[in-house]
């Protein structure tokens, strides 16, 4: 019941993992010609900087396909900002509908339900949506097509298409796509500006890294009249799309990415389930051979040869292998709703149906039957049939140096499981409580979409919130901590005269430091009076540029500006974490800006609700025609952090099954070994030895053992963990505390497991033991 119970958590546990290995791997593999399918990506070199971008510029795509017989198709996206979509009385703010080209059918692979992809965004002004949208706006069983929708800025966009909605697992997801041609033409010969996602489809039997470098002198053709002069230098690479979700490390992703180095680490802990129950298995095997030696040497007797007897064994090894992974499946049916909700993912049983799940199945049988079954087998056919009859055999001959390398290579997994754990958990938590620089409790944020004359009307709402004891600050700003920026080119002052360099950037009212608690260390705060010929920086912008302890009134100037209008300094914020612990502290600029169109409200701690709804129908009081909606910041903030929690979570959660699969084999073993020393503790009890002396005598077998497993684990988990501590530009460092508690704890589980069966065997009867010697 041991070894099946032991390999069914093994299995039921490894399959789930394996289950999460797989979705992971299949992004945007549902394309058909996904192997075919590349995003072009930029590399910007700087003089002092080197920035990798996920996006490229408006007119590269044609041109590509223009200069080069390589490509078969390109196709533009942009877009994908927060915008209020209305039809009659039902309105929506929508976050994921971009302008697309209309070839975006030609490259990438979705299912229409109504519509044809190749019209669908032939004209300006047309729209496509995902089913789900469509429902929401013009019902389910309706048709949308012919249909239109408005949104909030009076743009009017008829429905051409549905499609199912986007996969989850995809890199790039959508809930609709507008025609790229209802976009103005003002910048169809940019290249000076970023923010497309340009992907292309090349022709069959492409060498991807030759054509990589035919697209050098695209610099030198296109950007070189521009960039060259502030000594910027611009590249191009090619990015599989089936490699972005684990591979990419390039700023400007649109969805949460995966990491490969999660795959690595997941995979092994689904292999450490399976190893940990396989030695469960091959430990209480050998350690009840003695039982079954009279068997092996009857069978030889009576004309087994030992190539049958292994190939008995192993056929034993492999049905209960077999009775275990099908209870291993009920169990991961039952248990996949829990594992989807704790992992963030959508798999479905029906997975298990695919060719390649078999195969996995198939595999997992194979090798949990051979690995856990080989050393038995070949142990106990072994045997000397005259040896064995003869009762020669003593039971303590069942290989007990084999059985102490088992148990060391466990107590070695588990105690690395263990000290990991608390390592990504302190990390997680660093995340989560690091003094971020400024104050994100109880601040909302809510955006107002509209033009200047809409954003006028933010003063209303301010003299509104302000009579509110509850609201106690406000201001505005184009982002928040945590949201997006713009990054510009600008000349600045620094010690060896003016240099070029791009720089993080946004606007902020008078009052924006105040309600976010961001101290001003030099120089004054903006005021109503300041124009953009004010600016104020961070400490790191002060460092970046070398400027010492007098900041205050150095200038700076947009990029081939020759007129001589320089912004100049007027005050230094302390740096804060405007990006995520991710990323380094960066330098800032900050502009004066009054009515910005995102609200950061400050409110009091006490009857937050009340506050909510009162601010609510202030809301609706000055903007009737938007849509309330808000987030806290802290929420919104510590969103950034959601892919490693539910991965933490996950990790946790598995370390705790190898642990407990740990437990079982412990259990059984020190249940057969105590059992098989039950006359000689039944003699050294009749000769006076109490129960504490008996509990040491067994528990000193095991407690080395554990020490043993320290040397191994302590150093394989410090390199590990040292190596993913570093991923980060902020952690928490390496607690030595926790080396020492996780030994601690493997050997208080190991002590209570010997201690219950050693009690157990030293209170019975003596007599009982001894009657029949």
């Amino acid at each position: 019941m041991l070894n099946i119970l032991g390999l069914t958590i093994g299995i039921t546990f490894s399959l789930l993992l394996i289950f999460y290995i797989i979705d992971e791997l299949s992004f945007d593999r549902f394309h058909k010609k996904a192997d075919r399918i590349y995003r072009v990506v930029s590399y910007i070199d700087e003089p002092t900087n080197k920035m990798k971008w996920a996006f490229t510029q408006f007119p590269l795509g044609p041109q590509l396909q223009k200069d080069y017989p390589e490509i078969e198709q390109s196709v533009r996206f942009v877009g994908g900002d927060r915008i209020m979509y209305q039809n009659g009385d039902l309105r929506f703010y929508e976050e994921k509908i971009y302008f697309a080209d209309s070839t975006v059918f030609d490259v990438f692979t979705y299912d229409f339900l109504e519509g044809n992809g190749k019209t669908a965004l032939m004209e300006p002004n047309t729209m496509v949506l995902t089913k789900s949208l469509a429902d929401k706006y013009f019902g389910k069983g309706k048709q949308a097509v012919g249909q239109s929708l408005r949104n909030n800025r009076g743009d009017v966009y008829k429905i051409t298409a549905v499609i199912k909605d986007h996969p989850k697992n995809a890199h790039f997801i959508f809930n609709g796509l507008i025609s790229r041609s209802s976009l103005p033409r003002d910048f169809a010969n940019n290249w000076g500006g970023f923010g497309f996602f340009t992907y292309v489809l090349l022709k069959p039997n492409v060498n991807v890294a030759a054509f990589e470098k035919k697209l050098l002198p695209m610099y030198d053709k296109y950007m070189a009249s521009i960039f060259a002069q502030y000594n910027i230098k611009i590249k191009y690479g090619l990015m599989p799309i089936t490699d972005i979700h684990l591979k990419s490390d390039f700023t400007g992703e649109p969805e949460e990415l995966g990491s490969m180095s999660y795959i690595y680490i997941f995979s092994s802990v689904a292999l450490f389930l399976l190893l940990i129950a396989c030695i469960n298995y091959m430990n209480m095997t050998t350690a009840r051979s003695a039982r079954r030696a009279k068997e092996i040497g009857i069978r030889k007797v009576t004309g087994s040869n030992r190539a049958q007897l292994v190939f008995q064994f192993l056929i034993e090894s492999v049905l209960m292998t077999l009775v275990s992974l099908l209870l291993s499946l009920a169990f991961a049916y039952f248990m996949l709703p829990l594992f989807n909700s704790l992992s963030g993912k959508s798999i479905s049983f029906d997975s298990l149906l695919r060719p390649e799940m078999i195969l996995v199945l198939f595999g997992i049988m194979l090798f949990v039957g051979f690995v856990g079954g080989s050393y038995p087998a070949f142990y106990l056919s072994r045997f000397n049939p005259l040896g064995v009859l003869k009762g020669s055999l003593s039971k303590g001959s069942s290989n007990v140096t084999l059985r102490r390398i088992l148990v060391v290579t466990q107590f070695s997994i588990s105690m690395i499981m263990l000290i990991c754990t608390w390592v990504v958990y302190g990390q997680l938590k660093y995340l989560r409580t690091k003094d971020l620089g400024f104050d994100k409790e109880q601040v909302i944020s809510m955006n107002v979409d509209g033009d200047n004359k809409v954003r006028q009307k933010i003063t209303a709402l301010r003299n509104e919130l302000k009579s509110n004891p509850n609201v106690q600050k406000i201001s505005t700003a184009s982002t928040i901590p945590g949201g997006g920026m713009s990054f510009n080119l600008f000349t600045v002052e620094s010690k060896n005269g003016f240099v070029d360099k791009g720089v993080d950037t946004y606007n902020v009212d008078e009052d924006y430091f105040k309600t976010m608690n961001i101290p001003i260390v030099k120089g004054r705060n903006f005021t109503p009076s300041d124009t953009v010929k004010s600016i104020m920086v961070n400490e790191s912008m002060v460092k970046e540029f070398a400027w010492g302890e007098n900041p205050l009134g150095k200038r700076v100037k947009w990029p081939g500006d020759t007129s001589g209008n320089f912004v100049e300094v007027v005050g230094v914020v302390k740096d804060f974490h405007q990006k995520s612990l991710y990323n380094p502290i960066a330098p800032l600029l900050f502009f004066y800006g009054s009515n910005n169109n995102n609200i950061q409200i400050k409110l009091s701690a006490s009857n937050i609700p009340a506050t909510l709804t009162f601010i609510e129908n202030a809301w609706k009081k000055i903007f009737p025609e938007l849509s309330f909606s808000y987030k806290f910041l802290d929420q919104d903030f510590d969103s950034q952090y959601v892919a490693d929690k539910k991965r933490g979570k996950l990790f946790t959660v598995f370390s705790l099954i190898t642990i407990i699969i740990t437990c079982l084999g412990l259990l059984g073993l020190i249940a057969f070994t105590t059992q098989q020393r039950q006359k000689e503790i039944s003699i050294r009890k009749v000769m006076g030895a109490g129960v504490p002396q008996i509990i040491t005598l067994v528990a000193r077998n095991f407690v080395w053992l554990v020490g043993l497993s320290c040397l191994i684990a302590f150093p394989v988990a410090w390199y590990f963990m040292h190596k993913w501590l570093n991923i980060f530009p902020y952690n928490s460092g390496m607690n030595y505390s926790i080396f020492f508690l996780s030994a601690l704890a493997v050997l208080v589980i190991t002590l209570l497991t010997v201690g219950f069966h050693t009690i157990k065997v030293a209170i019975s009867n003596p007599v009982k033991s001894l009657r029949t010697e």
